[in-house]
């Protein structure tokens, strides 16, 4: 059993990359691998609406210039999967969306190759912004026809500099409970548990 997750954080190394160190123990916890790729400094193009996706139907999109077709591969490998993003202008960066954009398109270009595996976001947030990003992530797994377990709050935690989310008490509850149940989701479908 196997979670990846996407950093969508530009700063790689951030609030958002120690929120997914608190899923990630959780997961872990309960023997789940776990693998984290960042976003930063690796552009990729929004979609170009082309639908080349839908005619090609090679699990790829028609963009082969960055990591895409990589990350998508990796959501098909894997039983889980998390967004991670901070909020920029009260939603994501674009990076993230830009990786959900061409995902979904790829994803139902070819069958709904992420249906039935289970999605989660969580969000680091200086002051707002954060249902809308956490609105923008969910609308991913629940489009690809993803299970999206909850938590004891909504899957966020607030911080401005690097580490102060550890500072957020209920924020990293509520972040260890996703994980809980994510882990507890998982073994439930794919490990007989």
């Amino acid at each position: 059993m196997k979670v990846v997750a996407f950093n969508g954080s530009p700063r790689g190394d951030s609030n958002t990359a120690i929120l997914l160190r608190h899923v990630f123990a959780e997961l872990t916890k309960e023997g789940i691998e776990t693998e984290v790729i960042s976003l930063a400094r690796k552009p990729l193009r929004g979609c170009l609406g082309c639908y080349k996706c839908y005619v090609n139907q090679n699990r790829q999109c028609i963009q082969s210039k960055d990591a895409l077709n990589e990350y998508v591969e990796k959501m098909v490998q894997a039983d889980g999967i998390i967004l991670a993003s901070p909020v920029y202008v009260c939603s994501v960066p674009s990076e993230m969306k830009a990786l959900i954009d061409r995902a979904t398109m790829v994803n139902k270009a070819n069958g709904g190759l992420l249906r039935r595996k289970v999605g989660a976001a969580l969000v680091a947030v200086r002051r707002g912004g954060m249902i809308t990003a956490l609105d923008t992530m969910n609308h991913f797994f629940l489009l690809s026809e993803m299970i999206v377990p909850g938590s004891s709050y909504w899957n966020f935690a607030f911080g401005l500099e690097k580490g102060d989310v550890d500072k957020d008490t209920e924020g990293i509850q509520t972040i260890q409970v996703l994980g809980q149940n994510m882990a507890w989701l998982i073994k439930k479908l794919y490990g007989g548990g």
